[in-house]
């Protein structure tokens, strides 16, 4: 790995990413594989004054290891875990996570201790979810690459070659390259988001139809008072930030009792080290009613199938076809570069303070009056396609053409 684009990378995740405020400490969960970009982070951390870092670690092949062999009351989180993620919500750490899948690589493991744990587990970490997603703190998710994942995007290329093509094709989807500014093309990047977001704002619709020729038509109905955003956001606190790097997307609320219609999904879907593909939902009245896929049903059922509203959708997306992730061609076989070349949906819980007005001010009742989906899990899917059309209607009941051909046309 290039140690310069490593470091020019590192500042780019805490001086835009997190955005990180002196005195203010930062949270890093990270595979091992990104042990040489976290020490870039931690220097870049220091430099920017932080008060102190703490770093999760992870390894794949040790939790496949405990999911082999670990029993349901096992994998229970424990009082002193809770007791630590208390303290980083409660003394505003800001949380920077670095992904390194291996997708698939859990394949083949029994996944039912695992998924009893969960539903037993999230309840109890549910305010970790809600302060990360109510921006109450900022928050960022990159990506480094591993030989495993990277074999998987290049099959055809050696463990080394593949590996050292996936780097440098996280770092150009991030715009990091040798002879650039990251954090100026980034500020450019959130003016352009900004810039289309205040239109669909203005727009102001009620719902919109996405349709495409391999069978999608799907009607999702916006919530009252949404707004739409994407690029960098404020926390509750006033500071800027970008929660995804890289990011593509403008996205929205939907309406969890209005959504109707069948989607057909256009990338494979990663969910807890499997693989999801050519799969469809069939929604009726906001809640999914019908299921399947060509590979991984029993992994699309158990996300679907989580809790009450898993069934239905916290975000709609959208991404042009001709994104500068899709025009590389490259299928990432991860949600945070492949939503960024699609249309997307999420499953599970909507970004209340995000995408609706005042939203941090409703109560739990009144969120669920509007619409507003809740849900301990957020999983995004991909279904954007190269002859996507979307029409949005309005208050008034005129139609407006906002997407054809897979591109923008407002």
């Amino acid at each position: 790995m290039n140690k310069e684009l490593n470091r020019k990378y590192a500042k780019l995740l805490v001086e835009c990413g997190v955005n990180l405020q002196e005195n203010q400490g930062l949270v890093i969960n990270a595979s091992i594989e990104a042990v040489e970009l976290v020490r870039e982070i931690v220097k870049a951390a220091y430099e920017r004054r932080t008060c102190d870092v703490i770093i999760n670690w992870s390894d794949t092949e040790i939790s496949k290891t405990v999911l082999e062999h670990a029993t349901e009351e096992q994998l229970y989180i424990q009082e002193y875990q809770l007791a630590k993620q208390h303290y980083l919500v409660d003394n505003n750490y800001a949380k920077l996570s670095i992904s390194s899948p291996k997708p698939g690589f859990m394949a083949g493991v029994d996944m039912t201790n695992s998924n009893k744990a969960q539903m037993h587990n999230a309840p109890l970490i549910r305010f970790v979810m809600e302060h990360t997603m109510n921006n109450h703190v900022q928050w960022c998710v990159a990506a480094y690459p591993n030989k495993t994942w990277a074999k998987q995007v290049f099959p055809e290329l050696s463990e080394e070659e593949a590996l050292e093509k996936l780097y440098y094709a996280i770092l150009d989807a991030s715009h990091v390259t040798i002879d650039n500014d990251p954090l100026e093309e980034w500020n450019k990047l959130n003016q352009e988001m900004t810039e289309r977001n205040n239109k669909l704002n203005d727009l102001n619709f009620v719902s919109l139809h996405f349709k495409n020729e391999i069978g999608t038509d799907l009607e999702v109905g916006l919530v009252e008072n949404h707004i739409w955003a994407g690029g960098g956001e404020y926390n509750t606190k006033g500071v800027y930030f970008n929660p995804n790097i890289p990011t593509e997307e403008n996205f929205c609320m939907p309406h969890n009792k209005k959504i109707n219609g069948v989607v057909y999904s256009t990338k494979p879907l990663e969910s807890h080290g499997k693989l999801i593909e050519n799969f469809y939902i069939k929604f009726k009245d906001g809640k999914a009613v019908e299921y399947n896929a060509e590979k991984g049903l029993d992994a699309l059922k158990e996300l679907i199938e989580f809790d009450e509203g898993s069934k239905s959708l916290g975000e709609v997306a959208i991404v042009p076809y001709y994104s500068p992730i899709s025009l590389s061609n490259i299928l990432f076989y991860n949600t945070l570069f492949d939503e960024n070349a699609s249309c997307h949906l999420a499953l599970g819980a909507a970004y209340v303070s995000t995408n609706l007005k005042d939203g941090i001010n409703y109560s739990k009742e009144e969120l669920d009056e509007i619409g507003c989906n809740d849900s301990n899990i957020h999983v995004d899917f991909m279904f954007g396609s190269s002859d996507m059309t979307i029409v949005g209607t309005k208050h008034d009941g005129s139609q407006v053409v906002i997407f054809k051909d897979g591109k923008y046309v407002i």
